[in-house]
């Protein structure tokens, strides 16, 4: 997939295991649920994972359906978090993701392999950083 689907909070939909077209193309929905409990802590049984991505209109079908921010920035009129005004605001912080957060809390580096597989899709912070920056700047 060539072009990049960034999420409301910064996630690539483009890149994560779960999303519809990656699912359909290469099912790897086993290796993902191992994968997000290995450095989220959280396990999603593989056949409930699927997830057509926020950015789709109407009611599509979501992996993280409590998700706080998809319906924050609907209501606020902004493609992502990082045009908004409270940038960074409490329901934003739920979901941000940080490589270096994440293997600060492992105390170990995240192989690249499993970094492109179960991390990368959901590295937000410096996507968001980076469009937070432009849209600030005189």
């Amino acid at each position: 997939m060539a072009d990049k689907i960034l999420s409301r909070c910064g996630y690539r939909c483009d890149l994560c295991l779960a999303y519809r077209p990656n699912v359909v193309k290469n099912d790897q929905r086993v290796l993902l649920s191992d994968g997000w409990y290995k450095y989220f802590g959280f396990r999603i049984l593989p056949e409930r994972i699927i997830c057509d991505g926020c950015m789709s209109p109407g009611n599509p079908k979501l992996v993280d359906t409590g998700c706080p921010v998809r319906p924050c920035a609907i209501v606020k009129g902004v493609e992502n978090c990082g045009y908004c005004g409270e940038y960074i605001c409490g329901k934003l912080k739920e979901r941000l993701v940080s490589r270096n957060e994440i293997e600060e809390k492992r105390g170990s580096p995240i192989p690249e392999e499993d970094y492109d597989s179960f991390v990368k899709p959901y590295d937000s912070k410096e996507r968001l950083d980076q469009i937070n920056i432009k849209e600030t700047r005189p």
